[in-house]
């Protein structure tokens, strides 16, 4: 019988990450103030005075020394966690992390392994400053030799983060940080699927809403609100972002005939860029309508003081669903 636990996603990340440490001697957690401090967000609370010094360590403030170091320790047969402190403070590592870690298993056939898993809180609706809130999971996503992953709730954050541990490619795994402390069942004995599925939220009949990361809760309080207006729309949470779970999708397009993909990411050159393509390339005959795509606007990101502004919100979403259905 499954036991289960009601925590936040920030609590549930930790717990995965205790327990992948705790069976595994060869994980180890570094990045900015994570030791004694447990890191900004207090994800790795505790794990310093378990594991001690060698297994959990402050890295100077510098990213590409961050992922260099994990690089090395990976070939050296280690099982490296790293935490960018914030997602736009990637960029300085951008180089090893897309010219090195993607790339080095292809470029020796397979004999280099990367298990390095980089854990980056990302998006907004904080209220923090310049470079505290991007959603730059687009940059990756291009990238081949790389596994992307985001977690929306605390269930999947808990198993997600074991499962990219054990993974023996590249993970980045983004964390929603502005729902860290959003409380959910986890179920501490089975993980729910594999790392890449997606899952169906809420079913629907007349609308496809796909979303992930942050912006899953928004979703599907958006759902809720077209159910008392007599709209039926289905949920889908892509919890992977390379490789994208496309056949769930297009299982439940080819049913509804209506598609709207939604994230904080601007949507030029985005991942609903690249999912709308798919659906129109895989799905065409079964539309009723374009995919319409919801996100933040083409400018960098604002000020805190405009975030509700730019953030999509359940309304603009349920406005995506109205001009779906006009058609």
């Amino acid at each position: 019988m499954s036991s289960y636990k009601e925590m936040p996603i920030a609590k549930a990340l930790n717990a995965g990450i205790q327990k992948a440490m705790q069976d595994d001697p060869k994980v180890l957690m570094f990045g900015e103030d994570v030791a004694e401090l447990g890191g900004v967000f207090r994800v790795t609370e505790g794990l310093h005075k378990e594991f001690g010094q060698d297994r959990v360590f402050n890295s100077p403030i510098a990213e590409s020394g961050i992922i260099g170091t994990a690089i090395g320790l990976a070939m050296r047969g280690y099982r490296p966690v790293t935490e960018i402190q914030f997602d736009g403070f990637v960029f300085p590592a951008f180089n090893q992390i897309t010219t090195q870690l993607a790339k080095l298993t292809y470029r020796s056939e397979g004999f280099l392994k990367m298990p390095v898993v980089i854990r980056i809180p990302y998006g907004g609706a904080i209220g923090a400053v310049e470079h505290h809130s991007e959603s730059p999971e687009a940059y990756f996503a291009h990238t081949a030799g790389l596994r992307i992953v985001s977690p929306s709730n605390p269930n999947d954050a808990y198993w997600m983060i074991q499962q990219a541990i054990k993974s023996d490619d590249p993970v980045i795994v983004f964390e929603p940080k502005r729902r860290y402390w959003q409380k959910g069942p986890v179920n501490l004995d089975t993980p729910p699927m594999p790392l890449h599925n997606a899952r169906l939220m809420r079913e629907g009949s007349q609308v496809t809403l796909l979303a992930y990361g942050p912006m899953v809760t928004t979703a599907l309080q958006a759902a809720e609100i077209g159910a008392d207006e007599g709209i039926s729309i289905e949920v889908i949470d892509l919890r992977s972002l390379s490789p994208i779970d496309y056949p769930t999708i297009l299982a439940s397009v080819m049913k509804t005939g209506r598609a709207i993909v939604a994230h904080e990411a601007p949507t030029n050159v985005s991942l609903s860029s690249e999912i709308a393509a798919r659906i129109a390339e895989h799905a065409f005959y079964h539309l009723e309508a374009p995919v319409i795509r919801v996100g933040g606007f083409d400018t960098p990101y604002p000020p805190a003081k405009l975030e509700e502004t730019y953030l999509p919100d359940a309304d603009r979403i349920l406005e995506a669903v109205d001009r779906v259905l006009a058609y």
